[in-house]
């Protein structure tokens, strides 16, 4: 399937006015190269109702479109859906769920954050897909309130992020594309499995002189050791520094800071899908992504998404 997207909101409205439309466009998303159904591998299947089921031709299963996908189970209508994703990707510091509560005109906050953190599953791909490459340097920030008599490595009740940046190859110290991670600790079975995930093997890792970063293997490693103060850390590692300074200012303010340590991670995916994509000329396009990789991600049922994550 061609990539094929609304431009403006004005043609969302016009195109995704009702259930059918965006059934069919999901439809589309799901099976680019055509229906295959999961069962019997058959490779047609015929509309039966107006409810989105679809029955395979050679088996005869019955199956739906938004079954095994984020709008799985969901009592919301696919265009209430099909708008929400569009306010999360047309505004360019996305949207809080008090925000899109208002603009949808939700019945209820927690249907709107629930909601998000649907989409947010979906910003995500699997680790170990479409890793870093080239030169990239590694770093941990923290993210929390002041706490008394800790800093930096010393904090206990802060969240502990680990980030990845891609050097751009040929533009000096511009931004590729980064990876972000709530990890429970510095030590060098995290660290090293992060880096695994994050980036792909005889890439180039930049690290500061933390112990648990020796010993990595399959890449070639650039350990910075700092000589002065600890301000030096963002002159060796200018990327990460800047990556993990927007990465605050977007927490404070798009969200208030008012984020549980247990869903960060959903947050941090949010933040880097729209990092990784910000030099789109189009937030068709964005909307375009986000529908392709929420119908290719498993179910969110609100139980997981109020339970921890580890």
């Amino acid at each position: 399937m061609a990539e094929d997207y609304p431009q403006t909101l004005l043609e969302l409205e016009r195109r995704f006015s009702d259930e059918a439309a965006c059934r069919a466009y999901l439809f589309a998303l799901r099976w680019p190269e055509g229906f295959v159904c999961e069962d019997c591998g058959g490779p047609t299947a015929r509309p039966m109702s107006s409810r989105g089921l679809w029955r395979c031709n050679n088996c005869r299963r019955q199956v739906s479109v938004m079954a095994g996908t984020v709008f799985q189970d969901t009592h919301l209508p696919l265009t209430i859906w099909f708008r929400a994703m569009w306010q999360v990707t047309s505004q360019k510091n996305g949207t809080s769920a008090l925000g899109l509560q208002r603009v949808l005109g939700l019945g209820s906050y927690k249907t709107a954050w629930a909601m998000l953190q649907k989409l947010r599953r979906a910003m995500v791909r699997p680790p170990g897909r479409d890793r870093l490459r080239g030169v990239v340097e590694v770093d941990e920030t923290y993210w929390g309130g002041e706490e008394e008599g800790a800093r930096g490595r010393g904090a206990v009740k802060k969240a502990l992020i680990v980030v990845a940046a891609q050097a751009a190859s040929g533009r000096g110290k511009a931004i590729g594309r980064i990876r972000l991670r709530h990890i429970p600790d510095t030590r060098r079975t995290t660290l090293h499995r992060f880096i695994g995930q994050a980036i792909e093997p005889g890439s180039t890792a930049i690290t500061d002189g933390l112990q648990s970063y020796r010993n990595l293997k399959g890449y070639v490693h650039d350990r910075q050791i700092q000589q002065r103060q600890p301000a030096d850390a963002e002159h060796l590692l200018p990327r990460v520094h800047r990556v993990a300074s927007l990465l605050k200012r977007w927490l404070l303010g798009t969200h208030q800071g008012a984020i549980a340590h247990e869903h960060l991670d959903d947050y941090l995916d949010e933040f880097t899908f729209r990092f990784n994509r910000r030099t789109s000329a189009s937030r068709g396009k964005l909307f375009y992504r986000l529908t392709q990789q929420a119908v290719q991600v498993e179910p969110a049922p609100f139980h997981t998404l109020i339970a921890h994550n580890p």
